[in-house]
Parts: C-alpha cells; structure tokens; sequence
C-alpha cells in the first residue's frame, strides 16, 4: 500500500502495536489509555497524551481511520488472573471496541489478548467476539503467535484476532526459524540493586522445593546468557521477578533490568524510560512483542493495498451492540454463579461496593 493509512491505539498501553504498525506507514490519529503512568511514557516516545477511559469516548468525536488497533484488557482471560472474563468488568470492555467499529466501520480491526482468550469459558468468549465482527462484515482471522518465533529470546504466546471488511486472502506471517539467545539483550555492569536479597532467593528456592513435593512445576525460573529464550515476562515482575531470573557468579540470581525487559518486548533502545523500575516491569510485561506486531503489520498492510472494497460486499446489518452486551455478560455471569471459587470473588467484590 503506497498512500499511508490511519490507525487508532486503543487500550494503547505505552505503544507497543503503534510502533509495529508505524513500521509499515500507520499515522495515528487517536489514542486511548487510562493508566496515568502508561500515558507519561505514552507521551515522552510519541509526542502526544491519550484520551483517558475508553467507556467515555463518543465515537463521533474519533477522526476517520482506516485500522484499529487494540490490545484490550487480558487480565479477565488470563492464567494469572482469576479468568472472570466477561463476568469481569475489564472484560466487557470489548464492546466499547465495538461501538467505535460499529459506527466508523474501518477496513481493518487488529485484537491482541492472551492464549487463553480462545479457550475462555469454553471458547464461548472468543465466539461472542468473533461473532459481534461477522454480524459487522468483517471477515475474521485468528492465531496464537509466539515471540520467539519472531527473533526474541521469550516464550510468549498470544492471540492475535483481524478483521478484514470485505474478502481477502490474508495469511498470517510465518515463523522466521532463526535461534534465539537470552545474551543478546542483556546488559553488562549491571547495577547491584538488581540482585535479590537473601531472603528473596531462600524463599524463592524454598517454594520451589514445596511446588515440586505438590507435583506441579510452579516456582522461579533461572536463566543465563546461553539460555535460547525466557519464559514470559507478565505485570507482576515488579514484585519479585520469580519468572525470570538471571544466573550471577558468586551471587544471588537478578532480576532483568527495565531496559533489558524492554528489549525482551523488542522495544528500540531509542525508546524512553521516564517511569520508576515498579512501573516499568508493569508496562513492559502488559505490553506486546513489538517484533511479531511489525511480521502482521506487513502482512495487514499487503492485504489491505488489494482489500474488496465493503461497496462490493453484501449490505451490512446494523448490530444492537448494547443488547449484546447485556446478553453476553448475562451468560458469563450465570456461568461464573455455578463456580463457587468465583462466586466468591464476586462476593465479595459486591461487599466493597
């Protein structure tokens, strides 16, 4: 595709699939993200503040664009989490999504979530997804991709779900098959507020010892500049860096540094930092494998110069998105009741209320 396209960053984080899309010619015109730390970092790399909380955004008030972009909540779907999905407030946020699709109709919509999104409740989630796109004309393409298929030395899957309005004969990158070292993108004169205290390391290796008489292989996980590749850094590295550990000679292990994390994420060094440690473990490890969203950039950018325009397309039907909504989360809802672990946790959120 020749002349630039617009792109719109929704649940934008600090950017991540901006700059994949970016690579290929994107020029964004709207941001969204409510984390008042994530839009510091947001703003020092890109020049510009976020709209805040997406359920407030009316989308007439959004420019024209012609992809949307949307790495949207996880937390709702993911193993780490309690997997409440649309039961969870965080996870009905994808029909805000779909009020702004609903009304602008743009050619692409590019999703990213956790694996287990596909999975969750049975698969019952990502078909309520799949299905609210269909009813809009989009032709719908899902994957699990992993980062390190795409150059960098971390095990980290997830799903990327695009939409296409009209037909198309989009294919999903393939794997670049080129070995993967952790070294690579570790740092060297590492400062030592990076390794672990005594007591950090004793009660990590003491849950390790405990998780394996359990039978399940939970615990730290030690790594070093030989390793091929880590296991996935998530949002709550900032508190103990159990995950990912690095081997020190005649010390305890360490954690990565924020500018190893984000070289892990595939972030340029060029890209600015301006946030504490806390906050940056959090941002990287919520943010994307800018590596994998640059390989389906360019495949969404080659199918998009030579989309079937919506013209040639059936005519849409206009979707009761709200009613959806409702009925979605109603489901999900008598479907979390019946689980008496989440019953619990609903509970209880309605006695804080």
């Amino acid at each position: 595709m020749k002349k630039a396209f617009k792109i719109i960053d929704l649940f934008a984080g600090i950017g991540g699939i901006r700059l994949g899309f970016e690579s290929v010619g994107g020029e964004c015109v709207f941001s969204s993200e409510w984390d008042s730390s994530a839009q510091k970092t947001y703003q020092t790399n890109f020049n510009e503040i976020p709209f805040g909380d997406i359920t407030k955004i009316d989308p007439s008030e959004i420019p024209q664009f012609d992809v949307l972009l949307a790495g949207f909540p996880c937390q709702p779907f993911s193993q780490a989490g309690h997997k409440m999905g649309l039961a969870d407030t965080r996870g009905t946020l994808f029909f805000d999504i779909a009020k702004i699709i609903n009304h602008h109709r743009p050619s692409v919509v590019f999703l990213e979530n956790v694996k287990r999104f596909k999975t969750h409740d049975s698969g019952r989630t990502f078909s309520t997804v799949v299905n609210v796109l269909e009813g809009m004309g989009y032709e719908v393409h899902a994957k699990i991709l992993n980062a390190r298929d795409f150059g960098l030395p971390q095990n980290r899957e997830r799903i990327y779900i695009i939409g296409f309005l009209g037909k198309t004969e989009f294919q999903f990158p393939k794997a670049l098959n080129v070995m993967t070292n952790l070294g690579d993108i570790l740092e060297t004169n590492i400062d030592k507020k990076y390794t672990i205290s005594d007591k950090l390391w004793a009660g990590h290796q003491r849950r390790k010892i405990e998780h394996r008489k359990n039978g399940n292989g939970f615990g730290y996980s030690l790594f070093n500049k030989n390793s091929e590749y880590t296991s996935t850094i998530s949002a709550r590295y900032y508190k103990d860096g159990s995950e990912i550990l690095i081997e020190q000679k005649n010390k305890n292990p360490r954690k990565l540094t924020p500018r190893e994390a984000a070289r892990l994420q595939g972030f340029p060094d060029t890209f600015v930092i301006p946030i504490s440690d806390m906050q940056a473990y959090k941002q990287f490890g919520n943010s994307v494998a800018v590596p994998v969203i640059k390989a389906l950039a360019k495949q969404v950018v080659e199918t998009l110069a030579v989309l079937e325009k919506v013209a040639k397309s059936p005519p849409r039907k206009t979707l009761d998105i709200a009613k959806i909504r409702t009925e979605s989360i109603n489901s999900a809802m008598l479907a979390a009741y019946s689980n008496p672990k989440l019953l619990r946790i609903i509970s209880s959120r309605e006695k804080k209320e």
